[in-house]
């Protein structure tokens, strides 16, 4: 861990309320800088952000919404994944609930192709459960065809002992970004660990990156 002073640009994910999850719990806007007082201490105080998105999703909230390009300045600790500082402004902000479905939906397809090329074919309920839940967010499937979807797609899991299956299950289950937080630990660690977690890292920086331009 070292401390510097300069610009530090990174991903910082927000929860449903929009608002900071600790100290005083200020509204996040896109534009404003925000400070705090002391010394930065990574995990415990300061205004932190990780400079691939992909890291800053392992410190993402349960109930996110939103997240944010910013600049950590001020006294800025660094670590392997991510920063802390004493000063983050928030250059801008989106909300990305379906685009974390989207994202934990493609992990999970990609966990089950690289199961199918080394020759262990997924079972139809893993793939189902991907269909399912893209339906799902398009508005062509219920909440009850999802849920059953879902219950299939853990069976499956269970019965494979996967990671890919696991992925695709949780996929299909959970909240936008413990889905995608969950399928895509499984689908880099044990099948291609940093290059897994690279092209993960590539495709949902893409992702967000085409919202901020209204594609």
């Amino acid at each position: 861990m070292s401390a510097k002073t300069n610009i530090y640009t990174g991903y910082h994910f927000v929860g449903a309320d929009g608002r900071e999850r600790y100290g005083s719990r200020r509204k996040i806007e896109a534009g404003k800088t925000y400070r705090i007082q002391g010394t930065p201490v990574l995990c415990k105080h300061g205004l932190h952000a990780s400079a691939r998105i992909i890291d800053a999703l392992a410190y993402a909230p349960l109930d996110t919404k939103y997240v944010c390009l910013v600049e950590l300045g001020g006294t800025v600790k660094l670590d392997s994944d991510k920063a802390v500082a004493t000063q983050r402004t928030v250059t801008w902000m989106v909300g990305v609930e379906r685009i974390l479905h989207e994202f934990a939906c493609w992990c999970a397809e990609q966990a089950l192709k690289v199961e199918r090329k080394a020759g262990r074919e997924p079972d139809p309920r893993s793939w189902q459960a991907i269909r399912i839940k893209r339906r799902w967010l398009k508005g062509q499937a219920t909440d009850q065809e999802l849920s059953a979807a879902r219950d299939a797609a853990w069976a499956a899991a269970w019965a494979a002992a996967w990671a890919a299956a696991w992925a695709a299950a949780r996929a299909a289950a959970w909240n936008a970004a413990r889905a995608a937080r969950a399928a895509a630990w499984p689908a880099a660690w044990p099948v291609a660990g940093a290059a897994a977690r690279a092209a993960q890292n590539r495709k949902l920086t893409a992702m967000v990156r085409a919202l901020t331009k209204g594609e």
